[in-house]
Formats: C-alpha cells, sequence, structure tokens
C-alpha cells in the first residue's frame, strides 16, 4: 500500500529522475499520474515480498515492468532474464488517498 499524495510529492521535487528510477521507459508512456505511478510502486513492492526477497540486491524495480492487456488487466513482463519464467498474477486498486496491490506467484 502506497499513499499517492507521497509519490506525487516526491515527483515534485524530483521530477522525471524519480520516475526513472521505477519505471522503465514503457511504463513512463503508459502511467502519467501520480495516482497510476503509487499503483506501480505498490505491485512492484508486492511481487518482491511475494518472491521473498524485498526490493533490493536480488530484485530491482525495473527487472520487470508493467503492462496491461487488451483488456485494462494489469501483468508483469520480465526485464531482466532471471524473470523470464515468473508466473504471477497482480491486482491493483485505489481509494481514500491510497494505492494498493496484492501479487500472488506461481511456484
Amino acid at each position: 500500500m502506497v499513499k499517492i499524495e507521497r509519490i506525487e510529492g516526491v515527483f515534485k521535487r524530483n521530477g522525471e529522475l524519480f520516475l526513472r528510477r521505477f519505471l522503465s521507459e514503457n511504463e513512463r508512456l503508459l502511467f502519467k499520474t501520480p495516482q497510476s505511478w503509487a499503483g506501480v510502486w505498490a505491485a512492484k513492492e508486492a511481487l518482491s515480498k511475494a518472491l521473498g526477497c524485498g526490493i533490493g540486491a536480488e530484485f530491482s524495480f525495473l527487472d520487470v515492468e508493467l503492462r496491461k492487456n487488451e483488456r485494462g488487466q494489469p501483468f508483469f513482463h520480465a526485464i531482466s532474464p532471471k524473470f523470464e519464467k515468473l508466473k504471477s498474477s497482480v491486482s491493483i486498486s485505489h481509494d481514500g488517498g491510497f494505492a494498493i496491490a496484492v501479487v500472488a506467484v506461481e511456484p
């Protein structure tokens, strides 16, 4: 869960540099608002926890990118070869100034 206002504040202070730290080029084209950036942040953080490692040496925000299928459903696409066999499901929601994501990873 991420407070949307927090993401918006960091963006106002650091601009595009902040976005480049956790969004791929494709994600920066797809996601344009603080609400959607917070959703991506929450989803990637949830994925890292589902993988059991958190954000750090084993998993980077830029190892995967969030995409949407033709119906608008979000899914992860591996950027790093170490995650190319990743099978997961992701759900993102926004309410009350927060973005929240749940991720399930198949073994």
